[in-house]
């Protein structure tokens, strides 16, 4: 079976595959309570400040003037350049998808977003931050859609205060029973705009709120990171460490304790397992540029790769004792694929603010919480959405839009343009089994590993969701005084793994026939093997997702460690 890597003398506890959002958070967790870890990246090393490159250039500094460049975005990111954050500046920290293929039903299209590299997406991601409750966790049971989860809001509660008094959230206590209020820092404030709709959704919509977003960027110093001062490309990178990543925080964490070793480069191929012990053994891996395979050895995995990643290396971890999988003994290992339903946004003038501007680029905006169905079925679809905007004067780039030029263009100009608000929804997907990823048959990657295959398509319920928000959206803009002036995108809902919340393919549940995963976030079929990333979910609810994987996997870690030190894994 190979043996261990050496680890400062020491063989490794724990193998942790992935660098990201999960994975940064497994490696602090388990090295704070004194396991050596082993961390594998399958992307290049990236260091925190020095390697953002693109992190305060100026349009003008840039060939393309910071869009991206088109022909390249043809031939090498025809996927991932539909992601806004993949723009000249940051394109870099986001895949090239000629060397990472997958495949995908023409009349079931996903775009799935990727960043192959130390850190992952928690370079590029939205960081916005929201508790789930009992509304969302126990929605499953409720409606019979999917299978109920094994823990509520009570099980993972004081993870979520864990979370947050380490990533940094800036946000109010709002009071909003349907998403919990958390342990903020003080909030990135509204505009006059985003104040105005706020209280004629408090005057004329009962049960709606306007609140501030709830952002993992911090308003004050926090934990030796400094605050953010606005200047708003965040997706290139910050090296104030002002918004939270795994470079920023969980990474420089774990290695403060000595226990951690981080190996970038490296390409999990699979999962061992050796059916006599009923555990997993160690991991095979090839190295990405000399392609050659080894196998580490650890006690214990955590699969933090990202959901669908981590679903692959599960696939291809096939054996006699699993044919379909390692943990696929109830054939639900790769089923129900969901993703946020990002509806077409609405946007809108504002007029009658012309004396108010703003300075410097807030990373942020105003959500507006879920309420439909949340005393009870009373639409035509099932579950909710919720809505995130912002509000902004009007850039240069308006000037593009005119009809006028010479003296009447010039003196149009040299004015500040007029306000602009915008809402777009965020709809819950409903799990369903034919939303599936497997193991294509066809052409092995660079690699030599199978492509993975991905089937994808919304719902009635979606498409019932999207219309019933972009009409509200409409009316709560109307009723504000805001003149809607059109429609960003022709289709009600983006293309799936646009949201980039893809979640579940390795879902929890008590009743091992129906789920791959325990309570606990470990493989029922192998129970030292956990899976703490998106993988996991069981339901996608409305909100951002991220905090609840940071929660789980917080969670999970110390279980694992407790077990461990205990001698039951």
């Amino acid at each position: 079976m190979g043996s261990p890597l050496p680890h400062h003398g020491k063989p490794p506890d724990a193998i942790v595959v992935g660098s990201g959002i999960t994975g940064g958070w497994a490696a602090k967790e388990l090295c704070e309570r004194g396991l050596q870890v082993l961390l594998l990246e399958r992307g290049p090393n990236v260091v925190h400040g020095v390697d953002y490159v693109t992190e305060h250039l100026a349009p003008w500094m840039m060939p393309f003037r910071g869009k991206i460049d088109r022909r390249r975005a043809i031939e090498h990111q025809p996927i991932q350049s539909k992601c806004y954050a993949c723009d000249e500046y940051a394109s870099h920290f986001f895949v090239d998808d000629r060397q990472h293929p997958y495949e995908s039903d023409a009349s079931r299209p996903f775009s799935w977003i990727r960043g192959y590299q130390l850190g992952g997406r928690s370079i590029t991601w939205g960081r916005q931050v929201y508790r789930w409750s009992d509304l969302d966790f126990k929605a499953n049971a409720m409606d019979g859609n999917g299978i109920p989860w094994p823990i509520s809001y009570a099980d993972i509660a004081s993870w979520y205060d864990h979370v947050e008094d380490v990533i940094g959230v800036s946000g109010n206590r709002d009071g909003v029973p349907e998403l919990p209020d958390g342990r903020f820092l003080p909030p990135m404030p509204l505009t006059p705009v985003e104040m105005a709709l706020q209280t004629r959704l408090q005057t004329s919509f009962a049960g709606r709120r306007l609140i501030s977003g709830r952002v993992a960027v911090l308003t004050v110093p926090h934990r030796g990171r400094a605050a953010c001062h606005y200047c708003g490309p965040c997706e290139r990178g910050c090296s104030l460490g002002a918004y939270f990543s795994s470079l920023s925080s969980t990474l420089p964490a774990a290695k403060r304790t000595g226990n951690l070793q981080i190996r970038t480069d490296t390409i999990v191929e699979r999962v061992l397992f050796d059916p006599s012990l009923g555990r997993a053994t160690g991991v095979a891996v090839i190295d990405a540029s000399t392609h050659a395979r080894e196998i580490l050895c650890a006690p214990l995995i955590f699969l933090c790769a990202s959901t669908l990643a981590s679903t692959q290396i599960l696939l291809n971890s096939r054996s006699e004792t699993f044919p379909g999988g390692l943990g696929n003994s109830s054939g639900t290992l790769g089923r129900y694929l969901m993703d946020h339903a990002m509806f077409r946004a609405v946007a809108a003038e504002a007029p009658g603010f012309e004396d108010w501007t703003v300075f410097g680029q807030r990373p942020s905006g105003f959500y507006i919480p879920r309420f439909r169905n949340r005393d009870g079925h009373s639409t035509d679809f099932l579950r909710g959405y919720a809505y995130q905007g912002g509000s902004f004067r009007s850039s240069w780039a308006r000037g593009l839009q005119g009809s006028d030029f010479g003296v009447p263009a010039k003196e149009r100009m040299s004015r500040l343009g007029p306000w602009n608000i915008w809402v777009s929804g965020f709809g819950e997907c409903l799990p369903r089994r034919d939303n599936a990823v497997t193991l294509s048959d066809g052409p092995a990657d660079t690699w030599g590993l199978p492509r993975l295959k991905i089937s994808f398509a919304w719902g009635e319920n979606e498409f019932r969701m999207a219309e019933d928000a972009a009409l509200e959206a409409d009316l709560m803009l109307a009723a504000a005084g805001f003149k809607t002036t059109r429609n960003v995108s022709d289709d009600p809902i983006a293309q799936g793994g646009l949201a980039v919340h893809e979640m579940g393919t390795a879902r929890m549940g008590d009743d091992r026939t129906q789920s791959v995963l325990n309570k606990w976030n470990q493989v029922h079929d192998a129970p030292n093997v956990f899976v703490t990333d998106g993988a996991c979910m069981a339901s996608s609810a409305c909100q951002n997702p991220s905090l609840t994987y940071m929660a789980l996997t917080a969670r999970a870690a110390t279980h694992a460690a407790t077990l461990y030190k205990q001698g039951r894994l």
